[in-house]
């Protein structure tokens, strides 16, 4: 029998930072890729599930569909870094 408890992800502190800030902001090319990092990190993992609905909550509020929210962030990220002003060296996809 597999075990259904769920798990605490690495990231979640930062993480739940994040979506808290992101809740009480505009949107914006930075959020919306945050948006869509957040959503690839924690779809499908078994636990987060308060960041989960909060990302689908967020998706509603700024009536974006997943696919519409990809395909705005593959335009966002072609132009260049969205990551750039934030001396970050690195994006963090893991």
């Amino acid at each position: 029998m597999a075990d259904t408890k769920d798990q605490q992800h690495p990231q979640y502190k930062g993480d739940r930072a994040i979506v808290n800030r992101l809740l009480g902001e505009a949107v914006s090319d930075h959020g919306l890729a945050e948006l869509g990092r957040l959503l690839i990190r924690y779809k499908n993992f078994p636990g987060a599930r308060d960041i989960q609905a909060d990302l689908h909550k967020l998706l509603n509020h700024w009536g974006l569909t997943e696919a519409g929210l990809y395909e705005r962030t593959r335009a966002i990220h072609a132009q260049g870094q969205v990551y750039r002003d934030l001396g970050r060296n690195r994006e963090d996809w893991s």
